[in-house]
């Protein structure tokens, strides 16, 4: 695979990202285009490591060393062809998928891995301007009808897979328009919705069917879904968001991170926002508690909105920078890691417990105190440093400390679906629910998660779902 000592004559590089001074001042993405030759070069590096490790990375089990090798053949048309045969929306994963395969790449034993993630997205921004990627229909229809709940990466997944089989496909979205996370959790500066616009324009011409601003539970019963459709699947994802039940929480101006970046995706797009409703951060001292993902998307946009000052907290201590010897390769490392958001400003600080919060009203502090870790009984707590607490000022909190599991008030209830132990969606091996004809996926089946993972099982419950409803399956 690759070249022949590739690995040896090229080193890894990646494509540059605009000056902070400029990216600051707009929505679009953060990375300079990167020519086709760098592309290969890097393509070249896939060595013939016998055992292609990157696929226990990789939940779509993507056949990377395959269009790594046709990359740097500049055989671009079949790559695209071997990276749709496992992902259907390498638009979407090649932008903000973190890339497991790549730490789990044999080069990352001794070396730089191979530039997986941009390879990918090389390869389908090369197929589409190529215009080698179009609408599909299937050729027969099977006269089944199919409702997903749920527009985002999974309910996407299975419904493009259903269509595929030739079932009738529904996306009910409860929002105002298409795309779940992608849409309104994904800030535009890592996606920009354009990109997700292009495939939900193919997969109407294919066929699937999409309904915004539908909730299902409340502008259509779960009775008359079950009625008008052969089976469901939902992927509604992990909606209820990890509280801190501390002293002011129920201050103003104390949001859920989930509560903001909607928002302010929707501004972006141009939509006007009711003023009574209105969460900003424009000149105003803003704290972030949680130092994942979501933490970062609040911290890019809110730095767009030009806040006064900003703060990003983490309860967990700082990672180290290389990985600890109890997290060998090819595990996912558990490292400090600066996104392109850490980059752009803000005060980052790890091992903060937030104690409370306090203002006339509204929030004016917070209150907290440095922790370390201790194991008690096999469990990990969080020890109080004294002397240790702090205050500081702030007009504008996001709480962005994950999720606990999807809501179960309303649709999940009425259907009767069973629980597993974290709250999530139990399922079978066919990804189908305690209620026959019901499939779940992504999120809602196994919590918040990546991308990458939903892709994988709204695929994998696209293909329980056809074989309940034909006895067989032809779908991966």
């Amino acid at each position: 695979m690759g070249k022949l000592g590739g690995f040896i004559e090229f080193h890894r590089t990646l494509p540059a990202r605009r000056p902070v001074e400029e990216r600051l001042d707009d929505y679009r993405e953060v990375y300079l285009p990167f020519p086709a030759e760098a592309v290969r070069e890097q393509g070249a590096r896939c060595m013939d490591c016998g055992i292609p490790f990157c696929h226990s990375g990789c939940p779509l089990g993507n056949l990377i060393p395959e269009w790594n090798d046709l990359v740097y053949r500049d055989d671009w048309r079949t790559a695209i062809e071997r990276l749709h045969a496992t992902n259907n929306f390498p638009e979407f994963t090649g932008r903000i998928c973190p890339a497991p395969c790549e730490p789990a790449c044999v080069l990352s034993i001794n070396d730089d891995p191979v530039t997986i993630k941009q390879i990918e997205v090389s390869i389908i921004d090369r197929a589409f301007e190529e215009g080698w990627v179009r609408a599909a229909p299937p050729a027969h229809r099977t006269g089944k009808r199919v409702a997903v709940v749920g527009s985002g990466p999974a309910g996407l997944a299975a419904a493009q897979q259903l269509n595929r089989a030739g079932h009738w496909v529904t996306v009910y979205e409860k929002s105002d328009r298409i795309g779940g996370l992608l849409r309104y959790g994904i800030p535009d500066f890592k996606l920009e919705k354009w990109i997700v616009d292009r495939r939900l324009e193919l997969m109407s011409a294919e066929g699937v069917a999409f309904e915004a601003n539908y909730h299902i539970g409340v502008d259509i019963t779960t009775d008359e879904l079950r009625e008008r459709f052969d089976a469901v699947v939902l992927c509604m994802g992990a909606e209820h968001a990890r509280e801190l039940p501390v002293p002011g929480r129920e201050l103003d101006g104390i949001h859920l991170a989930m509560d903001y970046l909607p928002q302010q995706n929707k501004r972006v797009a141009g939509d006007l926002i009711a003023k009574a409703g209105t969460i900003t951060a424009a000149g105003k001292r803003v704290v972030i508690l949680g130092g994942g993902d979501t933490g970062a998307d609040c911290l890019g946009n809110v730095l767009r909105e030009k806040c006064a000052s900003v703060h990003q907290f983490e309860l967990l201590p700082r990672p180290p920078d290389e990985r600890a010897p109890e997290n060998p390769w090819p595990t996912w490392p558990v490292i400090f890691r600066t996104s392109s958001a850490h980059e752009e400003g803000g005060i980052r600080d790890f091992g903060i417990e937030t104690l409370a919060f306090s203002g006339d009203g509204r929030v004016e502090k917070l209150h907290a105190i440095r922790v370390e870790p201790e194991h008690v009984d096999g469990r990990m707590q969080f020890r109080h440093l004294p002397g240790s607490e702090f205050d500081l000022d702030a007009d504008l909190v996001l709480l962005a400390m994950g999720f606990v599991s999807p809501v179960h008030s309303g649709l999940l209830d009425d259907l009767g679906v069973a629980y597993d132990p974290r709250g999530n969606v139990a399922v079978n091996e066919s990804y189908m629910a305690s209620v026959p004809g019901v499939f779940a996926a992504g999120d809602t089946k196994r919590g918040a998660s990546l991308v990458v993972w939903a892709i994988a099982e709204g695929r994998q419950a696209a293909r329980g779902c056809d074989r309940w409803l034909m006895g067989s399956t032809r779908l991966p």
